[in-house]
């Protein structure tokens, strides 16, 4: 291509990109008063608002902008990338915002709401084996089809700017500041590529401010068991069916360092809690965030036992209508050895006791 008009190319698409932002805004920070904690207050980040419905809406723009900043990214590609499903909808929806064409590599126990969403977009999706690596998979189709390789695993962390630019850690702070909970005690999230907990982790500790990152996993997780011996070698000790966090290895944006706790929750009490949320908001979301609200209800605990008072902030993760088939299905949850009734009852002694 004419050297010109790349670079032509290159400022319509970061101009594109720029604009997106503007008009996407923010999301909003939603009140949980549980009267059974009182002079605590939980907030909850409404990620799932984003026009492609996660908080990887945020994550893809970075992904696509240092693709693009770095040349990586050129005018005649395709762009591919391995997900669990809630990054690849997202980079989709951005591959057809640039005219671009998007393949997602995800495993094949992908829940169907999500494929189908990556497809009505324009999309290609290749299923592979549950336990075959995605990621090895879309490296190499990369490699020979000639494609960008958006690799959110890998470069998550790098990608976001954890200084500031509007990431999520300063977006929460600025939120807090304009209410009386400026300084929440804790910040909790998951870890799917270690992105989000890499720049809360960051900007808490580049703004000097006293409140502490938790990070949400699944029972046996790797960045769960990584984070117990800083052993960048550990991998799962058990599988889960929370999609999007508990990875099977501790991938490259897993920093251990910036994050204060760990709290692992098994799948039962993950999905019961994301059946809690749909009456605490009236609407659905994702597993991960069910496990966020389990590890918010423990750390409520803990201060309550204490007498601290303060706040807690966590995300709503993603839109729960892409697990109708799987997470809010009780037949499907059954059949996956999952007891609903159990994990609703062991929320609510969480919630109440």
């Amino acid at each position: 291509m004419n050297p010109a008009l790349d670079r032509r190319w290159l400022h319509a698409v970061l101009a594109e990109l720029a604009q997106e932002s503007a008009r996407s805004a923010d999301t909003h920070l939603l009140r949980l008063d549980l009267p059974a904690f009182p002079g605590i207050r939980f907030y909850f980040k409404d990620e799932a608002a984003h026009p492609t419905g996660s908080l990887k809406h945020r994550l893809a723009r970075s992904l696509y902008l240092y693709a693009l900043c770095n040349g990586r990214l050129r005018a005649d590609q395709g762009v591919i990338d391995a997900s669990s499903g809630s990054t690849a909808i997202s980079e989709a929806w951005f591959a057809r915002l640039l005219g671009m064409h998007f393949t997602a590599v995800m495993p094949d126990c992908t829940a169907p709401g999500k494929v189908r969403l990556i497809r009505s977009l324009g999309a290609n999706c290749v299923l592979v084996p549950n336990g075959l690596d995605a990621s090895a998979v879309a490296h190499e189709r990369a490699a020979s089809e000639g494609l960008c390789y958006l690799d959110q695993f890998g470069l998550a962390e790098r990608a976001t700017d954890w200084r500031g630019n509007n990431n999520i850690a300063e977006s929460i702070i600025d939120q807090m500041a304009l209410g009386a909970d400026a300084a929440p005690a804790w910040i909790v999230c998951g870890a799917g590529t270690g992105g989000t907990s890499a720049t809360i982790g960051r900007y808490l500790r580049y703004r000097r401010l006293d409140t502490r990152t938790c990070v949400a996993e699944p029972s046996g997780g790797a960045f769960a068991v990584g984070w117990q011996c800083r052993d960048r070698a550990s991998v799962a000790r058990a599988p889960t069916l929370v999609e999007g966090i508990g990875r099977p290895r501790v991938e490259p944006g897993f920093l251990f360092e910036v994050v204060d706790r760990v709290e692992e929750v098994d799948d039962a009490q993950s999905i019961a809690a994301a059946w809690r949320l749909e009456s605490l908001f009236g609407r659905r979301y994702g597993g991960s965030s069910g496990t966020n609200l389990v590890a918010c209800l423990r750390l409520a605990r803990e201060m309550r036992q204490t007498g601290a008072q303060g706040s807690l902030v966590s995300l709503l993760c993603d839109r729960g209508d892409r697990y109708d088939e799987t997470l809010f299905d009780r037949a499907w949850l059954a059949g996956q050895g999952i007891d609903l009734d159990a994990g609703l009852a062991a929320v609510s002694a969480l919630e109440t006791e």
